[in-house]
């Protein structure tokens, strides 16, 4: 009986390492991923918190579209260098709408 009890106490051990390296290396992807949508969308000229939005089921989509169909913010400020104007400021929130001009 006591070598039954401690197998199973070591099986018990095992799982529950098993699944703390699990959750650790879930964590570290799910971190990785949300760097590496922030670093596109910050480059694109959008507010990159919107990698956020791959924390919530579908939510990624949000940003995939924005970024397949939208106008995005630097082809604004690229027109606005070849044509030799300033360019326009970057809004850091594109669902504000416009910033505010003085």
């Amino acid at each position: 009986m006591d070598s039954s009890s401690s197998s199973s106490a070591g099986a018990t051990a095992f799982v529950g390492a098993f699944i703390l390296v699990y959750l650790v290396i879930i964590c570290a992807a799910v971190a990785f991923a949300i760097w590496v949508h922030w670093r596109i969308l910050a480059k694109a000229g959008f507010n990159g918190a919107l990698a956020l939005l791959i924390l919530i089921p579908l939510g990624g989509l949000v940003p995939l579209l924005m970024l397949a169909f939208g106008r995005w913010p630097i082809e604004d400020q690229l027109a606005a260098a070849l044509a030799g104007r300033p360019a326009p400021p970057v809004n850091p929130n594109p669902f504000a709408g416009p910033p505010a001009t003085q």
